[in-house]
């Protein structure tokens, strides 16, 4: 038997095929990534004759939070990615909801991010710097401390991939964006991952992404916010859809947060009612 054809890279792929890679596909586990918080198992797809790499997280190995009793990490992991793929932006891998060797869970294309250069730990999309100036091309996001009381001004990249994001985590409602969550890819896509803290009917946005706090929304955010609007309407395809995976309740706050942006077409700021700034921040 001929082995499995490999998958090309992210973007390639036609959506609708590798969406169906992911739910029909015969899963197999690899390994445990142990860095994780919840259980994220590394495994293989493979339907038709082709194959991928994947995450696995089934609902059985997830830690209760007592902030979002409802639902599960997973489904809001699915949500996420059906929202951002609405947008057109594609900053979400593709992600489904389907049973597996442990359960139900959500499984997502893995993507093999860039390694960043060696002096640079952040990575290309962040960075540390002495003094108050973020300095050309780089957003103040806060101060931080590195050690021996010094301390050090966090930025991130003015790169219209990280704006995008950081409309899209308004959007969901992202409780948790840290760096180790922005995965540069080889052909020059951003895709965000780790979605499970998101749609919180309550203001939750805890994000590295504050560099454009305050500052109008660009052109191309607003009308993408402005098809939201209309997909997010009672009958409408991504609100039946959003509906199966979120509460009632939670699907009014995405309609509230998106008609806010809309209505004051500008980036949010921190509320002050909740951490800023996601710990640990990497």
């Amino acid at each position: 038997m001929p082995a499995p054809e490999r998958l090309p890279a992210p973007g390639v792929t036609d959506t609708g095929e590798l969406e169906e890679l992911l739910a029909k596909g015969e899963l197999t586990v690899v390994g445990r990534i142990r860095e994780a918080s919840n259980a994220v198992l590394l495994c293989s797809v493979t339907y038709g004759g082709v194959s991928a790499d994947c995450v696995y997280k089934p609902v059985k190995g997830e830690r209760p939070l007592w902030d979002f009793p409802d639902g599960n990490l997973a489904q809001r992991e699915v949500a996420a990615y059906l929202v951002s793929e609405a947008t057109g932006w594609g900053l979400v891998p593709a992600t489904v909801l389907r049973d597996g060797p442990y359960g139900e869970g959500m499984v997502q294309r893995w993507i093999e991010a860039e390694q960043p250069e060696q002096d640079s730990p952040l990575g290309a999309l962040l960075g540390l710097v002495d003094g108050e100036e973020a300095g050309e091309g780089w957003k103040p996001v806060a101060l931080a401390e590195v050690g021996e009381g010094r301390t050090a001004l966090l930025v991130h990249a003015d790169d219209p991939r990280l704006r995008r994001l950081a409309v899209l985590d308004a959007v969901i409602n992202n409780g948790d964006r840290k760096g180790g969550h922005l995965l540069p890819a080889p052909d020059g896509r951003l895709y965000g991952i780790d979605h499970g803290v998101t749609f919180h009917a309550e203001d939750k946005l805890r994000t590295l992404l504050w560099g454009w706090a305050g500052e109008p929304l660009t052109d191309e955010a607003r009308e993408v916010l402005a098809e939201l609007a209309a997909g997010l309407a009672p009958g409408a395809s991504l609100a039946t859809r959003l509906a199966e995976l979120i509460t009632p309740i939670e699907l009014a706050a995405v309609r509230n947060r998106v008609e806010h942006l809309l209505r004051t077409g500008t980036h949010p700021q921190p509320s002050g009612q909740w951490p800023a700034i996601p710990w640990p921040p990497v």
